[in-house]
């Protein structure tokens, strides 16, 4: 098959690796402890595990999308930030 419609280039394929690793971490996770642990954080309203995930993903696309528009196309520098607020999403939402 021809995928080069796609662009599919190494951050790319990283990116989707990267989100495929993370559902697959996340499966282990609740086959181990099923439940998702439910809990109210500083949202005020119950969240399981997989809602912080999407919290943070979500969260990450949009700092990414802020450092490439407020600062330039060098995202590295993005990426510690991004994963310092999906702690913070997993520890405190």
């Amino acid at each position: 098959m021809n995928f080069s419609w796609m662009a599919w280039t190494v951050p790319t394929a990283l990116f989707f690796a990267g989100i495929f690793a993370l559902l697959v971490g996340m499966a282990v996770w609740e086959y181990f402890s099923p439940g998702g642990n439910p809990r109210y954080g500083i949202l005020r309203f119950e969240t399981t595990r997989g809602d912080r995930l999407f919290i943070s993903l979500l969260g990450s696309a949009f700092i990414h999308l802020a450092w490439l528009g407020l600062v330039g196309p060098d995202l590295w520098w993005a990426l510690p930030l991004s994963l310092v607020y999906a702690f913070c999403v997993f520890r405190f939402v």
